[in-house]
């Protein structure tokens, strides 16, 4: 787009010829074909058409989520928790929304990125829903260079919490906290803190030029500059800032299934494992706004149309 061709002033008595023209940021589309929980393909977007690059797998098994892969490092998995509120939580028989994993495939059938649930979402002591003082979180991985199908490198937490609306009114927010964890650094960045509305939805988005990215708890004059962290998660494409990605996903009074959509922004995929590694995140989104959900529905849940036309429960409110 040409904003600008001409002269110009500059000062009393000289011009200068000015061509200005701002270049159009591309993106690449991709979007999720059914319910992250359904096992759905993803399609890359091309104008009007669609094109298979992914597909999804969503596992949810209790029993194996305390023991996990150890390789990941026991630094990123927690329980919920301190003792005293895991007995009154079994005393109480409160239920857990945890063991929920998505592995991005790409065509040939390999893991190329998975999203892990690493902290389980459970309600709050005194209330129904997952609260900011003890937030559900995944863990974001990527495929270890080393070519190993059994091996996964850390690359993100998403923290996600729901903000219960004031009494005298407003609404319910699921907020979503994106971390990234650095190779070989010891401080984790924060790059999004997004909140969505628990009726409609909205958009989850990572932007370095509207986010504050340097490390928590740290010295302004003694930490390196916010496009240094970025660069060592995400590569050095990301050091130039801007628009990185967005995740636009629905909420709970939606009565027809809408998948997720993800735009990511061409600078910032250097290879297909990029993408699938956003893609993996884009999930957690997706999932993490159905986990804060609270945990004792007043109503039986509406049955939603699915992107194939016909109706059922969502799957995951079997396991609330």
């Amino acid at each position: 787009v040409l904003l600008r061709h001409g002269w110009t002033g500059i000062g009393r008595a000289a011009e200068l010829h000015v061509r200005v023209r701002v270049e159009a940021d591309p993106r690449y589309v991709f979007r999720f074909e059914d319910e992250v929980a359904l096992n759905p393909q993803v399609v890359q977007l091309h104008g009007g058409a669609s094109q298979p690059i992914f597909s999804c797998k969503f596992i949810r098994d209790v029993r194996r989520w305390a023991s996990q892969p150890d390789h990941l490092g026991g630094q990123y998995w927690s329980s919920s928790g301190s003792g005293v509120e895991k007995e009154t939580d079994m005393a109480g028989r409160r239920r857990e929304r945890k063991g929920w994993k998505v592995a991005i495939h790409d065509l040939s059938g390999s893991a190329v990125a998975a999203a892990f649930m690493a902290t389980p979402f459970v309600p709050a002591t005194g209330c129904d829903t997952v609260a900011r003082s003890n937030p559900g979180a995944w863990l974001i991985v990527r495929a270890d260079t080393t070519g190993s199908s059994e091996s996964w490198q850390p690359w993100g937490r998403l923290e996600a919490w729901r903000e219960c609306a004031a009494p005298a009114g407003g609404k319910d927010a699921v907020c979503l906290r994106l971390h990234l964890l650095p190779e070989r650094r010891d401080a984790c960045v924060l790059v999004s803190e997004t909140p969505l509305s628990c009726d409609k939805g909205g958009e989850f988005s990572i932007d370095m030029d509207r986010q504050s990215v340097l490390p928590e708890d740290a010295v302004a004059s003694e930490t390196p500059s916010a496009s240094s962290y970025c660069a060592a998660s995400m590569g050095e494409s990301c050091a130039g800032g801007g628009f990185v990605m967005s995740c636009s996903v629905q909420g709970e009074a939606a009565t027809s299934s809408r998948p997720p959509l993800v735009h990511l922004a061409a600078r910032h995929v250097m290879c297909m494992e990029d993408a699938a590694m956003f893609l993996a995140l884009a999930a957690a989104v997706d999932l993490s706004v159905k986990a804060c959900r609270p945990f004792r529905s007043k109503t039986a849940p509406a049955k939603k149309k699915t992107a194939a036309g016909s109706s059922s429960p969502d799957p995951l409110e079997l396991d609330t």
